[in-house]
């Protein structure tokens, strides 16, 4: 895979912005970028599927490809992660011998044409279940990991008795060839497709979650597509259009500075400022600062159960900047008469971190209303 990072034209950077929500090549397909007017949850879902349907590489049928677990995955950072606690800290039933007791499949599932359209797939499970269809929760990884590194989290889901997935985010893990390359995700639609087919999944008992890229995609699969049942994104939720009015966009600009420094340039401009950041989300990402921003998407998962995770001092997902989009969709909720759905979690003294305290309350959301 060839580096997407160039001096000659912005446009490389697309496959870079599809990894915030399944973008592709950029094209505003006549949405404006003004304050919009949405008439509910169905129509901008329909407007999301519209965008992404006509940025994708051709279409091939849904098929599966077995594979071997991936002896040497890829971290794209140095140096490689070893451990992190709140990995390790998802609630476990008491099994003896888990390790030995667990079913595991890795295979690739093939979503659309092209290189990045085969989606390597981990999914663990408890062997003998008595269990005939089982909830199941989705966990998608952050920047630069893989989905060899959730599996603390995958083993503690499948010890409670759920089918637990795990997939690499485009341009990681066994997608990725080298430490530069950039990411995208729409295969979560795809992953939909599949696992409301499996035999052993309860199709309406399947949710999703992740933490900060993950935590992102997350939000956006609960989104668009009503199959994920139960959503619990963990700092992964912020206002793009909110960081850009209030100067508050830098943490996230550093957080992937190359791609910035790279619309720098094209558009010649001496420094990144917020004009370059607005054009950044206007030309490759139409939507993203408005009609498809927070304010908007999160309030359309209403009905279905939100948990939002965020660190009190998070610079990359503000908590000032997640006001509007939980005011809104406490609103959703209450017409939905499911005010009990939503909750906003904020942990003191926490910056951009998935802490223990997060993995165990997302844990206990996904028993709370797929264990019903």
């Amino acid at each position: 895979m060839t580096n997407i990072i160039s001096s000659s034209s912005i446009s490389p950077l697309i496959c870079f912005f599809v990894f915030f929500f399944w973008l592709g090549h950029g094209g505003a397909l006549g949405i404006q970028h003004s304050a919009p007017a949405i008439n509910g949850a169905d129509k901008i879902r329909s407007q999301f599927l519209h965008l992404l349907r006509t940025r994708r590489s051709p279409q091939v049928p849904l098929t599966v490809e077995p594979s071997k677990p991936a002896r040497h995955p890829l971290f794209q950072q140095v140096p490689t992660p070893t451990f992190s606690e709140a990995m390790e800290s998802c609630p476990k039933a008491d099994i003896k011998n888990l390790k030995q007791r667990l079913r595991e499949e890795n295979f690739y599932l093939h979503t659309e044409a092209g290189e990045q359209g085969r989606l390597p797939v981990l999914i663990l499970s408890l062997k003998d279940s008595k269990q005939k269809r089982r909830p199941a929760v989705v966990f998608l990884h952050s920047t630069n990991k893989n989905k060899e590194w959730v599996r603390p989290l995958l083993e503690a889901y499948a010890s409670r008795e759920y089918i637990s997935i795990a997939i690499d985010s485009r341009y990681h893990g066994e997608r990725a060839h080298n430490l530069t390359t950039y990411r995208d995700v729409w295969d979560l639609i795809k992953l939909a497709d599949y696992l409301t087919q499996r035999k052993d999944i309860d199709p309406k008992r399947i949710g999703i979650t992740g933490e900060s890229l993950g935590g992102m995609h997350a939000w956006f699969a609960a989104f668009v597509d009503t199959r994920y049942a139960v959503a619990a994104p963990i700092i992964g939720v912020q206002g793009f259009r909110w960081a850009i009015d209030n100067d508050k966009w830098q943490a996230r600009v550093d957080s992937i500075k190359a791609v910035f420094e790279e619309a720098r340039i094209d558009l010649g401009k001496c420094a990144i400022d917020k004009e370059v950041v607005k054009k950044v989300w206007d030309r490759i990402a139409p939507g993203l600062a408005s009609i498809f921003d927070s304010p908007y998407s999160i309030p359309a998962i209403a009905p279905r159960p939100l948990l939002l995770l965020n660190g009190a001092d998070d610079p990359r997902c503000p908590l000032d900047g997640i006001k509007t989009p939980t005011k809104r969709a406490r609103k959703a909720y209450a017409k939905a008469h499911s005010s009990n759905n939503v909750k906003l979690i904020v942990q003191p003294g926490i910056g951009h971190e998935m802490t223990s305290l997060m993995v165990k309350e997302a844990s206990d959301w996904m028993d709370r209303f797929l264990k019903q």
